[in-house]
């Protein structure tokens, strides 16, 4: 069987000085517009209570380009300022929903840079493409990661990141993603810290530790950025240099969980993982920095998404099951479990590794629901006798 996903293949570029200049003021177009439609769906739902929605702010943007103040819409492309106003749209249904926050106005100094193209506004023949309003081709940095054959984009990004790189990304239908053969290998994976990966077969993953491996380069530039004047062009220079340096910490740690996750995914028919909310996690002063380095969330949703594409299957563990005090030959489950405890002996005379035995309580958890659908909470004593069970209280409103 075929699955047919949509699936973005990015390149680097190298834009000359015109088409540098016409992409930077699109991205400029593209957040005024962003902007000017968030204030006025703002406006009109806190003084009339009134929901705009993308078409009506498309008509507004039609008005707005035909103002003075605002004729320079114009000089650029219409479709990626139709996109953002789309985009707009996305993020409130996602607020509505409560899937996110309210949106937020777009910075120019933070923001990402970037300018979506649909089909009308590229061309892409024989390996060339060529954006709305430009007359040269964009000069792509093809890899060794080509596009699938015969691959129509169906819309193409271009942005540039804060190191001043600069990416174009093609979204393709990938016929070739095809599911693996199934076997019936399972595996559980315990995340943590000292080493960034514990799989339940007593195979440990190191943490690399990208961001401790440049922490004293990025210290010295951040310390001469703090020196220069604000607003200076030595202050934007500098500014460059811890940006390239963040930029080489991000691209390491990437490529390292693109190839486990790869691996993993390859390998395993099931994979079980531990449900963390990262983001109440990295609320510990003391460990944010370690946990955000070891990006958990990132390697979640890169499993998750090629188990998809692949057809494995990724089960989460609630993170109040107790995987660590938990013995993994008996049952038992120990009052507590310090954080400096690596090995510890259970009363059945069993000496366990503390991240494996965790990772071997994932995979019974999770195949208990794949087989029964038992719960993975433990099992609680209430003052009558009878047992139940620990709820997780919901983080959304009723």
């Amino acid at each position: 069987m075929t699955i047919h996903v949509k699936r973005a293949y990015r390149y680097r570029f190298c834009p000359t000085d015109a088409q540098a200049a016409e992409l930077s003021r699109t991205f400029g177009c593209v957040r005024k517009v962003y902007n000017m439609a968030l204030a006025a769906r703002t406006e009109a739902w806190v003084t009339r209570q009134e929901r705009v929605n993308y078409n009506a702010t498309s008509a507004m943007l039609t008005v707005w380009k035909k103002t003075e103040e605002l004729a320079y819409l114009n000089e650029v492309s219409s479709v990626p300022l139709q996109q953002a106003l789309r985009h707009l749209q996305t993020a409130f249904t996602h607020f509505f929903g409560k899937r996110a926050k309210y949106p937020r106005f777009k910075s120019r100094k933070k923001s990402r840079r970037s300018a979506e193209y649909t089909t009308s506004a590229f061309r892409f023949r024989d390996g060339a493409l060529t954006l709305a309003k430009m007359t040269e081709p964009l000069a792509v940095v093809w890899s060794r990661r080509p596009l699938p054959e015969g691959a129509k984009p169906s819309t193409v990004t271009v942005s540039q990141d804060a190191a001043g790189r600069w990416f174009v990304s093609l979204l393709c239908d990938d016929s070739g993603v095809k599911p693996l053969p199934a076997n019936g290998n399972a595996v559980g994976i315990d995340v943590g810290l000292e080493h960034l990966l514990t799989l339940s077969t007593g195979e440990k993953i190191a943490n690399l530790r990208h961001e401790r491996r440049d922490r004293a380069a990025l210290a010295k530039a951040q310390r001469c950025l703090a020196k220069k004047e604000k607003g200076s062009a030595n202050r934007a220079r500098v500014r460059l240099k811890v940006a390239k340096v963040h930029a080489r910490i991000a691209d390491r740690r990437r490529d390292m969980l693109h190839k486990i996750t790869t691996r993993l995914v390859r390998e395993n028919q099931t994979i079980v993982i531990e449900d963390l909310t990262v983001r109440n996690m990295v609320k510990n002063h003391r460990l944010a920095r370690a946990i955000s380095d070891a990006a958990w969330s990132e390697f979640r949703s890169m499993l998750e998404y090629k188990a998809a594409w692949y057809g494995r299957e990724v089960i989460a563990v609630d993170q109040w099951f107790p995987s660590s005090k938990l013995c993994s030959a008996c049952g038992t489950l120990q009052d507590r479990m310090p954080l400096n405890v690596r090995t510890w002996t259970c009363d059945c005379a069993t000496t366990h590794d503390r991240d494996v035995n965790a990772a071997n309580n994932l995979l019974a958890a999770g195949l208990a629901v794949t087989v029964c659908g038992a719960g993975v909470r433990p099992q609680r004593s209430t003052p009558d006798g009878q047992s139940a069970t620990k709820q997780k209280p919901s983080r959304r409103e009723p």
